[in-house]
């Protein structure tokens, strides 16, 4: 599932279309599963024609166009939640029968969002209910930015595992399970310590490591791990993979210890982590 830094390295790709007038929308007819739109095609496509790309920017694990179509009109946004293997791309995609949705403007290319799986959303919002959708109240801060404080104050009252708690985006928007894993080994601390035992010290090295590692995933143009699903929108696939210190590691050496990596499973997913060097609260 593309993460944090996979998000925002597609919306860099992408930035391009910043400026750009949408001349036509094309939702190719699919036999695979239909990705979840709204509103309809047709009725998108209307709201869509003539409309301005006004910014591109992500919001958590989403990328989001602000659009106006009119000069008195209020923006709306067009948000596209990837989830499992959605993609944002400006040249030609992977394979053509998983396209979803064509934008074409006067650049040579159109942006096409294409997802295999047909799990990732495209949602047009007006500027209420994107608002209402993702307002503070609704999505925890940006992990590229979270201070040790605000990450203390709302993780401290859960007993919930650490790693299971970074997963979660109303406390924490972009972070998913690659991410953790490679968090909290940065941070030196167990992914099986319940939040309320952590200390505010410990809760300023996550937060520390939030920033390094994601900053990093970012200038390596995220990671494209399994089938390589993952490309960046020129259609590349991603080169954190090489640099990851525990996550896909498990019977491996850490880099740090040289002790095994150990991998559990939480909530139903993989979590990686060094016994020795990754301490429990």
């Amino acid at each position: 599932m593309p993460e944090l830094p996979e998000v925002e390295t597609m919306c860099r790709g992408i930035a391009c279309f910043r400026g750009e007038v949408i001349a036509t929308t094309q939702f190719p007819r699919l036999t695979q599963k239909p990705s979840p739109i709204n509103p309809p095609p047709k009725n998108m496509a209307a709201k869509l024609h003539h409309a301005r790309i006004l910014d591109i920017t992500r919001l958590g694990k989403r990328a989001v166009l602000r659009i106006r179509k009119n000069e008195d009109d209020m923006d709306s946004f067009l948000v596209f939640e990837p989830r499992m293997t959605g993609l944002l791309l400006r040249v030609s995609p992977p394979t053509h029968q998983h396209v979803r949705l064509i934008v074409k403007t006067k650049q040579k290319h159109p942006l096409i969002f294409w997802d295999r799986r047909g799990l990732g959303t495209i949602t047009l919002f007006d500027k209420p209910r994107f608002e209402s959708r993702f307002g503070s109240h609704a999505i925890g801060p940006d992990a590229l930015i979270i201070s040790g404080t605000t990450l203390y104050k709302r993780i401290q009252p859960s007993r919930r595992y650490i790693k299971v708690a970074l997963l979660d985006q109303k406390i924490l928007s972009g972070v998913g399970n690659i991410y953790a894993s490679e968090i909290l080994h940065e941070a030196k601390i167990d992914p099986r310590t319940r939040c309320h035992r952590l200390t505010q010290s410990a809760c300023d090295r996550i937060a520390a490591a939030c920033s390094r590692i994601l900053h990093q995933a970012i200038k390596f143009e995220g990671s494209s791990i399994g089938d390589e699903t993952y490309r960046t929108a020129d259609n590349r696939p991603g080169r954190y993979q090489r640099f990851h210190k525990v996550y896909g590691r498990s019977e491996n050496e850490c880099f740090r210890c040289s002790t095994t990596i150990k991998r559990i499973v939480q909530l139903q997913r993989s979590t990686f982590f060094c016994p020795q060097c990754q301490h429990r609260f």
